[in-house]
């Protein structure tokens, strides 16, 4: 996998984002990802495509009991450049342990050009063994079992988000927005990520 390089985006095609949903999932952990990659506008078009995938086509409950249906399902979503995987109670204990879902992820990481992790999704990207021998982050009440449950991950505290490439993980919650705009940055600069920030009225770390 490689970044993403947008060097002209008159000439370039929309870029894909799909945000894993399941049930429990934790609201903002999606939804901030979400808000932000939507509203990214150039020349007064939008950037980036934007979907939500779950694994079936049921009704999902998220996190104190916002209920959400995916655009897509694992069998027919489009190509994606990138994968946000989102955290929360139902990452932890119960998507943690769906084989379907790990595989699922294990095959998108060969395809996508960032493979991205909110909150607690980095111990779904860590079962998958995708951080092994990489710095990791995540909600800092679970940093102490990413470390002891993955020895092979370099666990890193105090931070918003932790960027090895093309994997890419952030703390808890919030941090999911601080991460996408570290991500617009990298991919189209700056000035475009500020002006999203400002439309949001959202304060962003200017580095």
């Amino acid at each position: 996998m490689n970044h993403l390089e947008v060097k002209n985006l008159n000439d370039y095609k929309k870029i894909n984002v799909g945000i894993f949903i399941f049930n429990e999932v934790e609201v903002l952990d999606f939804t901030g990802p979400f808000e932000v990659f939507s509203l990214v506008e150039y020349n007064n078009e939008t950037v980036f495509n934007v979907i939500t995938i779950g694994e079936d086509d049921k009704l999902l409950h998220a996190r104190n009991g916002l209920k959400v249906h995916s655009d897509y399902q694992f069998e027919n979503h489009p190509e994606l450049d990138i994968l946000i995987i989102p955290g929360g109670y139902g990452a932890e204990h119960i998507e943690i342990k769906n084989k379907c879902l790990l595989n699922w992820i294990k095959e998108q990481s060969k395809k996508v050009q960032i493979l991205a992790s909110v909150c607690t999704g980095a111990l779904l990207l860590a079962e998958c063994g995708l951080l092994n021998n990489k710095r990791a982050t995540t909600h800092w009440m679970d940093l102490h079992r990413l470390e002891k449950d993955y020895p092979k991950i370099k666990v890193v505290r105090g931070v918003k988000f932790i960027d090895e490439g093309n994997l890419i993980t952030s703390g808890g919650i919030s941090a999911g927005i601080n991460m996408s705009f570290h991500i617009i940055k990298q991919l189209i600069g700056m000035e475009i990520a500020v002006c999203t920030a400002k439309r949001m009225e959202y304060d962003i770390v200017i580095k």
